[in-house]
């Protein structure tokens, strides 16, 4: 099965090249890695260029201008030839080489249409310190906070056709919305991966300190209402104490 990775970058030049060669190092091969860029004024696009060679025909990538990352991510789902969909974030890094192996083995062994798995925050700077550690385990009820994490979520490009794109209104969560309308569709089967695939670096726009998890949950409770979910504040706030809970978890194991 095709895997397609889309990766969104605006003035990504401090990380880009960690997350090109995370993936240039896996040893499944049959994938295209697909790079949306919103017209970097640093050096971006030249790293990409200097990359795509490296990547023997695998990698396509354009630069336009575009709404946000939302947006990007949009337009590389749109691109995409693969069966399989996921999302690798420009500061981010698979946890090793096989990750893309164990998604497509879970595929073809299982009859899902997505596989989901555990997901490491790591701090900005090194990416060695973890600040935050998150186990999908299995799945869970939506309407009371769960729900997969979002740069372990590999889909089948059918679930996009289904489900649709992510919603431009929302600037911060609109992959949290997009996996509440996946998650209300009972048809959409997921397979748990209990393994750590991905390495994300604290700092985005969802977990920019304080004023960033407060802007997360305002938007979160404006998508839990708009998608019908009963109680939403209280679910919010659910979510919440889970983050929490996750950067202690953290902190004792670190």
């Amino acid at each position: 099965m095709k895997i397609s990775i889309i990766t969104a970058t605006y003035n990504s030049e401090k990380t880009l090249k960690d997350t090109l060669e995370s993936v240039l190092k896996q040893t499944y091969k049959d994938y295209e890695h697909i790079i949306v860029d919103g017209l970097s004024k640093d050096s971006t696009v030249q790293i990409v260029k200097e990359y795509k060679e490296k990547y023997n025909g695998k990698l396509r990538y354009i630069s336009e201008k575009d709404s946000g990352i939302y947006d990007a991510m949009n337009k590389g789902i749109k691109m995409a030839t693969g069966d399989i969909i996921g999302l690798l974030n420009s500061d981010d890094i698979y946890a090793n080489e096989n990750v893309l192996s164990k998604i497509a083995e879970t595929f073809n062994k299982t009859n899902c249409d997505g596989t989901h798995a555990n997901l490491i925050f790591m701090d900005e700077e090194t990416m060695s310190k973890p600040q935050r550690i998150w186990n999908s385990k299995v799945i869970g009820d939506v309407n009371k906070g769960w729900h997969p994490a979002h740069p372990t979520l590999y889909l089948k490009k059918e679930v996009y056709d289904k489900i649709g794109l992510f919603n431009l209104k929302y600037r911060i969560v609109a992959d949290y919305d997009f996996m509440i309308r996946m998650m209300l569709d009972k048809s959409i089967k997921l397979q748990y991966i209990d393994e750590y695939i991905v390495y994300m670096r604290v700092g985005g726009a969802s977990t920019d300190g304080i004023k960033g998890y407060i802007n997360n949950m305002k938007e979160s409770t404006k998508a839990l209402k708009n998608n019908n979910i009963k109680f939403a504040t209280f679910v919010t706030l659910r979510r919440t104490v889970k983050t929490v809970l996750q950067m202690v978890k953290a902190k004792i194991l670190k």
